[in-house]
């Protein structure tokens, strides 16, 4: 014989709550933090602005969890990147995850951390202070990578680990902004590999 429920199980949610928090990180994506509006994030995930309430939270909280997503899923190259055994292949991993991540057919093109904090006025503040953070969070880590490529020689004792991690950051999100105007891949590997002939050798 089965056991008796102990208490009430509430009725089922309806709807797949990971697949629709990925219908609202292509929104974001593709629209911005002010750009998508409730009715178009509701209508990609196919729920009621109760339901999204219910499950998510409000536009700002369902913003972060579908950052945390774009993180460790399109955006998760960066951490791959870190772990290449030099500098110089570090730079080029983080460029071509890049290009990657934002010129994907089936994805928005451009960076959602890019394309979410532009253009963003008071009610986007909040949004636009976590993707601060989160872009200062990756140039630490870059710096930081960059810093031990010093200390081991990898990197010439002159170099600037702070000024370098910046460059990439900088080539990085000019790849995303070219990337959502439509640059074809080839013409921004190009670009890439043009920008780091010039990188620092011990």
């Amino acid at each position: 014989m089965g056991t008796k429920p102990s208490g009430p199980r509430g009725r089922p949610r309806g709807f797949d709550a990971d697949e629709a928090l990925e219908r609202a990180m292509l929104v974001f994506w593709e629209h911005g933090y002010e750009g998508a509006s409730l009715a178009c994030l509701t209508g990609a995930m196919g729920i009621s602005t109760t339901s999204m309430y219910a499950a998510f939270g409000n536009k700002q909280e369902l913003f972060r969890k579908a950052l945390d997503r774009y993180i460790t899923g399109p955006s998760g190259y960066l951490v791959r990147a870190l772990r290449e055994p030099t500098a110089l292949g570090v730079a080029g991993a983080i460029l071509a995850g890049t290009i990657r991540n934002t010129t994907r057919p089936a994805h928005p093109h451009g960076c959602l951390g890019v394309q979410a904090a532009l253009a963003a006025g008071d009610s986007g503040q909040e949004a636009r202070d976590l993707l601060i953070a989160w872009r200062d969070d990756g140039n630490s880590w870059i710096r930081e990578r960059f810093q031990r490529a010093v200390d081991e020689g990898d990197l010439p004792p002159e170099a600037d680990p702070g000024l370098l991690a910046r460059y990439i950051v900088t080539l990085a999100h000019g790849i995303a902004v070219q990337a959502a105007s439509n640059v074809p891949r080839d013409e921004l590997q190009r670009l890439a590999d043009a920008a780091l002939r010039g990188w620092p050798l011990s």
